[in-house]
Formats: structure tokens, sequence, C-alpha cells
């Protein structure tokens, strides 16, 4: 159980990384494949944060605050939404915002 839930972290910090990457590729250079980058880098990190919950509590690892992983999830599907309309309608304004998200979400996750 501790290999599966490791394998989910580190690809959960791989979907940050691409969140941050696209957001930060789309601002400096305009370039057309960042929505999806942002997109598809957003969704990984969804995903694999619903499994790390899950996995977590089925196998007792730690006790959990279901407020915090509420208020993270809420936090990540505002970003996968953003990551979606930047697809659709690429602007900057809309990266920025899921940018900000993400580093918001980071900082729930560390000082919470």
């Amino acid at each position: 159980m501790d290999i599966l839930y490791s394998a989910l972290v580190f690809l959960h910090m791989i979907g940050l990384a691409g969140i941050i990457a696209g957001f930060l590729i789309q601002i400096m250079t305009g370039n057309a494949k960042a929505p999806k980058v942002l997109l598809h880098s957003s969704l990984l990190q969804f995903v694999t944060g619903l499994l790390l919950v899950g996995v977590a509590e089925m196998g007792d690892l730690s006790e959990l605050n279901h407020v915090k992983i509420a208020v993270k999830l809420v936090i990540a599907l505002a970003v996968v939404v953003l990551g979606v309309l930047n697809l659709r309608k690429p602007a900057n304004n809309l990266a920025i915002a899921a940018g900000v998200l993400a580093v918001v979400n980071i900082g729930v996750a560390v000082f919470w």
C-alpha cells in the first residue's frame, strides 16, 4: 500500500509541475499547446488527489482532515474548470487564475 501511495504522490507532484509549466509557457511564449498542458496536468492532479484520499482512507495510513480535503478538492476542481475554459478560448487571465489557484492549493496542503 505504501508503494501505491508513494507512486500517487509522485504523479500528483508531476501534475502540479505541469500546471505551473503550462501557466508559465502560456504567459511567456503564448504557445498553442500550453492550454492542453495545463488542462491535462490539472486533470492528473485532480484524479491522483482523489485516489490519494481513497488509498489513505482504505489503508488507515493517517487521520484525515476532511475539511482540508474538501477545500483542496474545490480549488482543484476550479483549476480543472479554468483549464477547460482556457482550452476552448485561450486567455492569459485564465492561465494566471489557474496558476495562482494551484499555488494556493500548495499553500493549503503545506500550511493547514
